[in-house]
């Protein structure tokens, strides 16, 4: 059995996807720009590259052989995936173009994305985003696979082999049931969460995590084993009774509505708060991209209660 060690040329599979195209040597000839007989010369050497006939011949018109057909099927796919490949390295080339697969914790998502989705929509309309929500490990372990293109959650990022960028810091705001006595209040020492249940994200959550350092910072512990999985679960627990929590300033106005019978009280100065930024790789190709997209959320989160960091 022949078997071929020359591999075809591109000139050759899409003077063959023309000819299969076409059925007519002069008229797949001026499709692909060239004259007919290195046209011809093109089929005879990819023949020769497979070594199968492809065509027939004829005095009155051109047949594809049944390898042929078969041939012409994985050509076309070839020459697709090919156009595919240029497509997305000429939007490679061009910033906030092509798809950009962004990770984002949990306790930002709900009262950041509205202002970052509307900012793409208006800024920049050819970038496709996917947004996954996901806890802090989970996002990291995703960017430094590849999975991820640019992390936005709470700095530091506490590993290696990656660039933050800072965007915003939040004041957190202690949680309380309407009634209680440090309802309201706008001058709650850090101190007076000593003497109180403290209702904590699972673990996982980094929000968890700098809950529970304010609360060392005090000697103040959390509340036994009761844990939330989520923001609104924990306001409604707060509401009915359990303890009180700590929220990131940005979800007040979602997580407290009015008739939500919790009221917000603030620390006295200086308040407790977390730094949020975007997590990108060293290695990427991305990072002057990703710089200008830092500054354009800071623009976007500035009607939020939040302090940009320039």
């Amino acid at each position: 059995m022949y078997i071929s060690t020359r591999t075809p040329t591109l000139s050759q599979l899409r003077a063959f996807s023309a000819v299969a195209d076409h059925l007519h040597f002069r008229d797949a000839a001026a499709a692909v720009g060239t004259s007919q007989p290195a046209l011809s010369g093109a089929i005879v050497a990819l023949e020769e590259a497979l070594g199968t006939q492809l065509v027939e011949r004829t005095t009155r018109r051109v047949l594809l052989t049944p390898a042929g057909e078969r041939v012409a099927r994985h050509t076309r796919r070839v020459l697709d995936a090919l156009a595919d490949l240029v497509d997305e390295a000429e939007s490679a080339r061009r910033p906030f173009t092509g798809p950009l697969h962004l990770g984002v914790i949990p306790t930002v998502a709900p009262y950041v994305l509205p202002a970052l989705l509307r900012l793409v929509r208006e800024e920049y309309p050819e970038l496709r985003l996917y947004v996954h929500e996901e806890q802090t490990g989970s996002l990291l372990d995703g960017l430094t696979g590849g999975r991820l293109d640019l992390l936005l959650l709470a700095l530091p990022s506490g590993i290696s082999g990656v660039e933050e960028i800072p965007l915003y810091e939040e004041d957190f705001t202690l949680v309380v049931p309407e009634g209680h006595e440090l309802a309201s209040r706008s001058d709650v020492p850090r101190s007076a969460l000593r003497g109180l249940d403290v209702l904590l994200l699972d673990e996982g959550h980094c929000l968890r995590d700098q809950a529970l350092d304010v609360c060392r910072e005090v000697g103040a512990g959390e509340a036994g084993a009761t844990r939330a999985a989520s923001l609104p679960t924990l306001v409604q627990l707060v509401a009915g009774g359990l303890g009180v929590t700590l929220l990131p300033q940005t979800a007040i106005d979602v997580e407290t509505r009015p008739g939500s019978q919790l009221a917000v009280s603030r620390f006295a100065a200086p308040a407790p708060y977390r730094r949020i930024g975007l997590v990108l790789r060293s290695s990427t190709g991305r990072g002057e991209e990703f710089a200008n997209l830092a500054v354009a959320l800071r623009r976007a989160v500035g009607g939020l209660p939040v302090r940009v960091v320039e």
